[in-house]
């Protein structure tokens, strides 16, 4: 993710380059970066030279790192609130207290950034690890969670160090926890969740503990495990809130690799010491994540109304983990000769003008392809297939249960132009093997 930091921040106008990262990482590796709050204080004092440069700074920070997107003549406040960013942590809040939606927005956007920029000062106390492994019971059952788990709080005042328990403690406590966790779990010290200071989770403030699953950035945890086995959700059933980031798991395997030669800078200064100033530029083979996706969404039925929030913010939480090119179009049942841009859909391209973009994108169609048969004529017929054509990483995600394509007449023709898949992590992830083994054997 950080390679494209400083193409970012050059946008913004900024002096960055490869020396920033080199900066940051040597700033990572003494322990500095612990929190998002860390990560922004740390990456001004490399970037800001003098007060004018604040501005941009923030603004790029802000557009790199939480998709918030600052517009010239704009309020922070009001480019936060209409964020999807704040929406998704607005929900998480409510979800956890309605006694939030009481909250006048001030207060919340307040909160919000409280979170943002949460540094290592800021966590007033740091707690024994093992007093807290030792008192916890390893059988407590998953119903007792109400009772057993810690409220979430605003501001994380507090972090847990675990570094007196062993590797293998840890491990063989998480394995008996994992065999009476049902459900995802956030805040707390004892469950494999989000939040809180469980030792195993990710999100919170647990300083050497095993980081499941998430994107880390405390750079805190001993030991990272991103086998979905430990994620007690059901691949096969139809995409929703419990089971989205073991799909976003199975949409990583996306990545393409294109490997090419680069400056070693680490390797070249080090070597250069050695020559007692010498400095040869030493290259390293290095694989670039490059990765293009379309998503086309149905979003005019009803059919499709209770998944169009969750598709779109599975492939929002795609773009902000990984370094991609992501468009979004929409359509109504079926795609004819256009398609539109915005989700009113009163903005539209022709398919004419869509198949010119560059046939490696990755591309997505997600509906539920059970129509009335009139919708499948010359004109959606013929664009599916030129779509087809042009794009050889083309698949069509279908919501309704599988059970019902083979009874349903365009849907089954559908199949025969598109290959079609589930909406599920299972199917979004032999979707995503299928396009990788089309790629190998171009």
């Amino acid at each position: 993710m950080l390679e494209n930091l400083p193409h970012k921040f050059r946008a913004y106008g900024l002096d960055a380059d490869v020396r920033t990262l080199l900066v940051l990482r040597k700033a990572m590796q003494k322990g500095l970066v612990k929190t998002l709050g860390d990560l922004y204080n740390v990456l001004k004092g490399i970037v800001v030279k003098e007060p004018s440069m604040l501005a941009p700074f923030t603004r790029a920070y802000y557009q790199y790192f939480l998709n918030i997107d600052i517009q010239n003549g704009d309020r922070l406040d009001d480019a936060i609130e209409r964020s999807e960013t704040f929406q998704n942590w607005l929900e998480d809040m409510f979800e956890k207290d309605p006694k939030y939606k009481d909250l006048e927005m001030e207060e919340l956007v307040n909160m919000f950034l409280d979170q943002v920029h949460l540094t290592t000062y800021d966590i007033k106390e740091i707690i024994s690890g093992k007093e807290i492994f030792d008192k916890d019971d390893p059988n407590l059952s998953d119903e007792d969670a109400t009772s057993s788990e810690e409220t979430t709080r605003n501001l994380l005042d507090k972090m847990a160090d675990y570094s007196e328990l062993s590797l293998e403690e840890l491990l063989e406590r998480m394995e008996e926890v994992l065999k009476n966790q049902k459900g995802k779990h956030s805040g707390g010290s004892h469950w494999i969740g989000t939040g809180g200071i469980s030792p195993y989770g990710h999100g919170g403030a647990a300083k050497n503990g095993i980081r499941v699953g998430g994107t880390g950035g405390g750079k805190m945890a001993r030991r990272v495990i991103g086998d979905r086995n430990y994620y007690p959700v059901d691949m096969d059933s139809l995409l929703n809130d419990n089971n989205v980031d073991a799909a976003l798991a199975s949409l990583k395997g996306i990545i393409e690799d294109s490997a090419h030669d680069r400056l070693d800078v680490e390797n070249t200064i080090k070597n250069g010491l050695k020559r007692g100033g010498l400095f040869i530029p030493e290259l390293e083979n290095i694989k670039d994540e490059k990765l293009q996706v379309m998503l086309l969404i149905d979003n005019g039925g009803y059919s499709m109304s209770g998944y169009i929030r969750i598709v779109q913010e599975l492939f929002r939480k795609m773009k902000t983990r990984f370094a991609h090119d992501l468009k979004v179009f929409y359509f109504h049942n079926i795609i004819y000769d256009e398609i539109f841009t915005d989700a009113k859909r009163t903005k539209s391209i022709s398919v004419k003008r869509f198949l010119k973009h560059d046939p490696n994108y990755k591309v997505f169609i997600i509906g539920d392809a059970a129509m009335s048969p009139y919708e499948l004529n010359k004109w959606s017929i013929e664009s599916l297939q030129a779509m087809d054509k042009k794009f050889k990483n083309l698949v069509w995600l279908n919501p309704e249960p599988y059970r019902y394509w083979a009874s349903t007449y365009t849907t089954a023709v559908i199949r025969k132009l598109v290959d079609m898949y589930q909406l599920t992590p299972r199917g979004i992830e032999k979707a995503v093997r299928d396009m990788n083994s089309k790629t190998r054997n171009r």
